[in-house]
Order: structure tokens, then C-alpha cells, then sequence
């Protein structure tokens, strides 16, 4: 029997939340096979097993935030759990001689470090944490368990063959189908998993009640309680909620700060308050760029490809900054340097139901501009299924936020953390616009800069705004750059 670790899926992140389990306790899975999806501080990822075997115990229930390194499922083989080989118990006769004829060998759940993952087991299969066993006692005989702690009876019963749910009485809850598991720095309070989704939207931290059912449990009417009184335990069961008590929850709405959006929140509160910004804004007539756009969409490369404005800013953008490099380069606080960088990772920021991620087009400097058109894409297609993968939002240069999607004019953004510069792009739409001296009917947009003032002054950023507007007002114009 082997436990699978939560691993640290990319630069650093220590917990993750359960979101999906993609198996149940029976399925068979290989290595490899997905098994869990999981949301961290910068997207949703689908975590595969490293082991093959079936599936114990699912450890950890949906919706749970955990620290990496706590067990999430157990993986083995039923049969030899219940009934090891002949082999396994002539090896723990001859290392116990006292456990007697018929004595096997068990591993200790209560210490990770005795599963088949330890503390450094990820994706890829790094060195497995030796075993330890303990002794198990005969059918019949006095159990040597029963001196043991708490915890560690809770997880060697957990595989054990437990009473019929028609055992049950009608008034005793059940003992949770997923045994508890202790996560790191705190016991791991006993819930069932609609007791815990309660506790969860009403913002009560469960692990501080004190449980009123058998074995230990948390109940329904414990949750109950401490939402009423507003504490964080309960001694006792409370009564049922009343109508009133609903009404005056639905009038306002909990929802806990974690992953994407409190990553986001995090990385704003931080730019905003270092970079000192600067924003200017150019209004421009776009009537050209939409109207290469519909020619581009004519032609047979772009024919399976979206084409859109965004495309034509996302290349002026790139052929302004040439002429205005620091637009593409950071401020190095620590080593009091101002880095140039002579490549483009151009960042798209996207709004996803689970907050907003800002994935980058690595290298877009060097794409044609039917490559940069399929890479934008896949971004945005994978963002909003939120699936956008850590390494593809690292490493970005130059932000574009494109506001215009919800009908906005334009905004003042925020400098996403490690750039120097993001540029907000405005809804196009029909206005009357002055042209030789007449008013005529155009396709006007607006754009908006901010920038790090500590380096790009407001003659730099307006001369790269200028540039960005000149294309975007003609697109031939970018045969100059």
C-alpha cells in the first residue's frame, strides 16, 4: 500500500485545495492515470498517480485546503493488504520469531515516512522514505493496539472491514468513509463531507469545534451552533435552524480568499505599493486596424485562425518597444539595477471564474503573425478553462489587458509584479471623428499606459504610446520600425 503526498507542483507553492476527485475507493489506476485535480495560488491542476494499483482511501475530501506534503489517497493491491503472502510472512517470522506462527507484518499509517511516499515524493518518483513495521496481534488475542494512540488506532482500523451501514443506528452519525489524516501542525477534526461543505459556507473553522457525536465526530447541529453564536466551538448539539436563521444568512455570503485570487491579490497590493505609477492615455482612430483585420480574416492562413484588433496591438506593441527599450525591462530593487531584456514574453490577462491569471507568449518577438495569432489563441483558450499551468504565467515582460471585450472605454491597470509597464486596450466602437476638416463616422478606441516612473519617465512612456497609437492608426506605418 502506497500513499501519495500532495506535491509542490511548481515554484514554491506549500497548499493547494481538493477542488475534484476524477476516482473513487475500487477504482483500478495506473501510473500516470489522472487522479485528483487540485487549485493552487496560480491555477487548477490535474494531479497523475504515481502509483498503480487500486484505490484504498481517498484521505483528503473535496473542497479542503491542505499543506503540501499531506497524504491524499492510498494506492494498493485489496488482496495482499488483507492476505499477504506466504513469502512476507516467513520474513516477518524470522524477524519477530515471538509474533508466533500465523503473525504478519503491518505497516505504520501514523507515520508518513512509512508509506510508500515520503516527505519527497512528487510527480516525477524522487527516492521513497524507508519503512518501518509494527507488530499485529492475532485474531483472539489481547490487541496490542488498544494502548496506542488515538490517532494511530483511527488509521490502522481505517483499512480494517467495518460495520454494515445497516448497523448503524438512526441517530449516530457515521463514521466518515476517508479516514482522518493529520495534517501537518494540526489534528485533522472528523466530519463528514456535507458537515464540512456546512461549516465552509458559513466561515466557521471547523478544526476548533469541539465534536458532540460518536467517535469523535463533528455534527451538523455543532456547526450550526458556533455560526449562531458566532464562536469558533460548540460544548454541545443546538437546536435546528429556524427559517429566521437562513434568512439572515442568505442576506450575505462568505467566500474564503485562496488560490488564484488571493495569489492576485497578493501580487497587486505589492506593485501598486512599490512601483510608483504613472498612467496616460491616447484616443485613436482604429478604422484601419479593423479594417486589415477583416482582410487578414479573408485569407486562406487565417482561415482556422480568430483574428482580432488585439492581434495588430499585440505586434505594434512589439515593434514600439524596440524603439523605447525600457518599456521591456524591470527594476531590480535588490541589486539596485535596471535590467533590459532582449526578448518579449508577452503576458494577455484574462478574467477566469476562479479570478484573473495573466499567462505570457514566450518569445513573441520572434513569431510571424500567424504564429502569434495561434499562440494568443491557445492562451486565452486555456485560461478561460482555467487550466493555465504555472510556468506558462512566470516570466512575462509586458502586460496587455484588453478591457474592451466588456464594453469598457479603458482603465488605469496595475503593473503585474517584475515588468515595468502594462498597456489597457478600450472598447472599439463608432463615434464621430474629425477627418480633413469634417465629421465622419470612425472606429475609435482609447489606450491607457502605466508605467514605473522610478525608470521610464513621461517622455518615454508617451514617445512608446505615440508609436503604439501611429500603428495602430495605420497599420502600413509598422514597415517603418
Amino acid at each position: 500500500m502506497a500513499e501519495y503526498l500532495l506535491p509542490d507542483v511548481g515554484e514554491g507553492l506549500t497548499e493547494a485545495e481538493i477542488v475534484a476527485w476524477k476516482v473513487k475507493v475500487g477504482d483500478v489506476v495506473e501510473i500516470n492515470d489522472i487522479v485528483v485535480e487540485i487549485e493552487t495560488a496560480k491555477s487548477l491542476v490535474e494531479l497523475p498517480s504515481p502509483y498503480a494499483g487500486t484505490v484504498l482511501a481517498l484521505l483528503v475530501a473535496e473542497g479542503e485546503m491542505i499543506d503540501v506534503g499531506t497524504p491524499i489517497i492510498s494506492v494498493g493491491d485489496k488482496l495482499a493488504e488483507r492476505a499477504p503472502s506466504s513469502h512476507d510472512g516467513a520474513s516477518a517470522r524470522e524477524g519477530a520469531g515471538e509474533l508466533g506462527a500465523g503473525a504478519a507484518m503491518e505497516i505504520d499509517l501514523s507515520n508518513p515516512s512509512a508509506s510508500g511516499g515520503g516527505e519527497g515524493e512528487s510527480l516525477v518518483g524522487r527516492n521513497k522514505a524507508e519503512r518501518s513495521a509494527v507488530r499485529r496481534t492475532r485474531r483472539g488475542a489481547t490487541p496490542a493496539a488498544a494502548t496506542a494512540t488515538p490517532t494511530q488506532a483511527q488509521l490502522q482500523g481505517a483499512f480494517e472491514p467495518g460495520p454494515s451501514p445497516d448497523v448503524v443506528g438512526a441517530d449516530e452519525p457515521a463514521v466518515p468513509s476517508s479516514p482522518a489524516r493529520p495534517v501537518p501542525g494540526r489534528e485533522r477534526a472528523l466530519a463528514k463531507p456535507p458537515v464540512r461543505k456546512l461549516a465552509k459556507d458559513l466561515g466557521v473553522d471547523i478544526a476548533s469545534l469541539t465534536p458532540s457525536g460518536s467517535a469523535g465526530t463533528i455534527t451538523r447541529a455543532d456547526v450550526e451552533a458556533a455560526a449562531r453564536s458566532g464562536a469558533t466551538s460548540s460544548d454541545a448539539a443546538a437546536p435546528a435552524t429556524t427559517s429566521d436563521d437562513v434568512r439572515a444568512r442568505a442576506r450575505e455570503t462568505r467566500e474564503p480568499i485562496k488560490g488564484v485570487r488571493k495569489m492576485m491579490a497578493g501580487a497587486m497590493t505589492q506593485s501598486a505599493f512599490t512601483a510608483p505609477h504613472v498612467t496616460e492615455w491616447v484616443t485613436l482612430d482604429a478604422t484601419r486596424t479593423t479594417e486589415f483585420v477583416d482582410r487578414l480574416r479573408k485569407r486562406r492562413e487565417f482561415r482556422d485562425v480568430k483574428v482580432s484588433p488585439l492581434l495588430v496591438l499585440a505586434r505594434a506593441v512589439m515593434l514600439a518597444a524596440r524603439r523605447t527599450p525600457e518599456i521591456n525591462s524591470f527594476w531590480d530593487e535588490a541589486a539596485q539595477e535596471v535590467v533590459l531584456k532582449s526578448y518579449f514574453n508577452l503576458g494577455i490577462a484574462a478574467a477566469t471564474p476562479r479570478g484573473l491569471v495573466v499567462p505570457n507568449v514566450k518569445d513573441a518577438e520572434a513569431m510571424s503573425l500567424l504564429e502569434l495569432a495561434t499562440a494568443l489563441n491557445q492562451l486565452t483558450a486555456t485560461a478561460r478553462e482555467g487550466k493555465t499551468q504555472p510556468a506558462q504565467m512566470s516570466g512575462g515582460t509586458f502586460t496587455i489587458t484588453n478591457v474592451g471585450v466588456f464594453g469598457v472605454d479603458a482603465g488605469t491597470p496595475i503593473i503585474n509584479p517584475g515588468e515595468s509597464a502594462i498597456l489597457c486596450f478600450g472598447a472599439i466602437r463608432k463615434q464621430p471623428w474629425v477627418v480633413d476638416d469634417e465629421i465622419v463616422v470612425r472606429q475609435v478606441t482609447t489606450l491607457a499606459l502605466s508605467f514605473d516612473h522610478r525608470h521610464i519617465d513621461g517622455e518615454l512612456g508617451s514617445r512608446f504610446l505615440s508609436d503604439v497609437a501611429g500603428i495602430l492608426e495605420d497599420p502600413a506605418s509598422a514597415l517603418l520600425f
